[in-house]
């Protein structure tokens, strides 16, 4: 079809049909390398809707060229790009999922928390600061938790400082995962959340840090999260994670979120 569109092309490759098998090979090995490049360094669908574009911009060069190579390993490549595609973004996917289900399930009546309970909460995030107990502490606000706290341990119990650091303490069955807060009450413990994708993240960044963070990405809800490795102490909402240095600090950022929000 392209090829009685453009018979100066086919004419010239006639010519130089060696030139024809050069540039065939290379195009098929660009393919290759491509996908592999993108695998290993990209995840997003910009980058992949990318790949898809100049997967086909190149297969329909090779119909138009002739290339019998790149155009039986371009044609089974665009066949299966669907499929790569979903692999690929599992964890987006279902980062949306929890999203949508989360924003199905938000609220306009929020359980505040009172200022003995998180005064209760500052102080035991600095205790474990400290004493370098990691720790990962979620205060629910519009959007319910539910998916995730049907999946933990539930405990529907009242928030006071000591319960918070005997969850955390290394030896406890309990420390592993998440505490998860509405109002005055701590409805379950070792709770787990999506990791962030975020790709700028430092490597260093642990996975406590990852499931804060990934977790604010896709609520509203607010997570304090306390480093084993350095005591440091940090706040999780909207996508970010910034450092709070004392309680004082910690205390006036839950007020102005809570309120805020």
């Amino acid at each position: 079809m392209f090829l009685l569109e453009f018979p100066e092309v086919t004419k010239f490759f006639n010519d130089y049909p060696y030139v024809k098998i050069v540039i065939d090979a290379v195009l098929a090995l660009f393919l290759i390398s491509l996908v592999i490049y993108f695998c290993i360094k990209f995840k997003k669908a910009l980058y992949l809707t990318i790949l898809g574009a100049i997967m086909v911009v190149i297969f329909l060069a090779s119909e138009i060229c002739n290339f019998e190579l790149s155009k039986q390993i371009y044609g089974i490549a665009l066949g299966s790009y669907v499929v790569i595609v979903v692999v690929l973004l599992a964890p987006e996917l279902r980062k949306f999922m929890e999203y949508h289900k989360s924003e199905t399930g938000r609220s306009e009546l929020v359980k505040s928390s009172t200022q003995a309970t998180k005064e209760a909460i500052v102080d035991a995030v600095f205790n474990m600061s400290q004493a370098k107990v990691g720790a990962l502490i979620t205060i629910e606000l519009h959007q319910s938790l539910e998916q995730y706290a049907e999946r933990a341990i539930p405990l529907n119990s009242d928030i006071t400082r000591e319960l918070l650091e005997q969850i955390f303490i290394k030896d406890s069955p309990l420390h592993d995962g998440g505490v998860i807060i509405r109002g005055n009450k701590i409805i379950c413990a070792a709770a787990y959340y999506t990791l962030t994708q975020d790709i700028t993240l430092d490597k260093t960044v642990g996975s406590r840090h990852r499931a804060g963070i990934g977790l604010s990405e896709i609520t509203d809800s607010l997570t304090i999260i306390v480093s084993e490795e350095t005591g440091d102490v940090q706040v999780a909402t909207g996508g970010f994670a910034l450092p709070k240095y004392s309680k004082t600090e910690l205390l006036d950022y839950i007020d102005e979120y809570l309120a805020s929000n």
